[in-house]
């Protein structure tokens, strides 16, 4: 067992996003009824990449089932400033971006990757804090559905760096 529950696909991992990996992550899309909840995988490497040069946190994984890429998500920790920004975001690790890939949805990968995630902020990479955070679109009923199962929930915060602002949740860690 790890994280919070016992994992349903056993060969599940995360990797570090690297230059062995970052084509056939970029290659990996939601269905396109959910193109709008989230940026594409190539944009958000390339965020990362720009937070990273600049000296502050950010860690992509690409989400793994054996050898099959099968998601993407990314991690940051005192990453961003912007007008609109939720507060929480100043003081927890934040799940930036997170996607399975529209062949695997509904196979338990989504709640098996946070699992793996939430083990990957419990070690406290960038430093210790109180709460693991994220943000969706108040209309994506599976991203809401799932991170409440897991235990986030709204902070009455929006993330209003968006046009249509996002719900931002939280889990406490400790």
């Amino acid at each position: 067992m790890t994280g919070r529950y016992e994992l349903k696909n056993k060969g599940i991992r995360l990797e570090k996003v690297n230059d062995n990996n970052f084509v056939d992550l970029m290659k990996l899309e939601v269905a396109e009824s959910q193109k709008d909840y989230v940026a594409s995988n190539t944009v958000s490497m390339a965020q990362a990449y720009a937070v990273n040069a600049s000296g502050r946190f950010v860690q992509c994984f690409g989400i793994y089932d054996g050898d099959t890429a099968v998601g993407f998500a990314m991690i940051g920790h005192h990453s961003e400033e912007y007008n609109g920004m939720a507060e929480i975001y100043r003081h927890s690790y934040y799940l930036w971006r997170f996607m399975i890939d529209h062949r695997f949805q509904g196979k338990g990968f989504g709640r098996d990757a946070l699992n793996l995630l939430l083990d990957y902020v419990l070690s406290f990479p960038d430093g210790e804090e109180d709460t693991w955070s994220t943000s969706y679109d108040q209309e994506n009923e599976a991203a809401r559905h799932l991170y409440a199962s897991f235990g986030f929930a709204p902070n009455g915060e929006k993330d209003s760096d968006y046009e249509d602002a996002e719900e931002v949740a939280v889990l406490p860690l400790k």
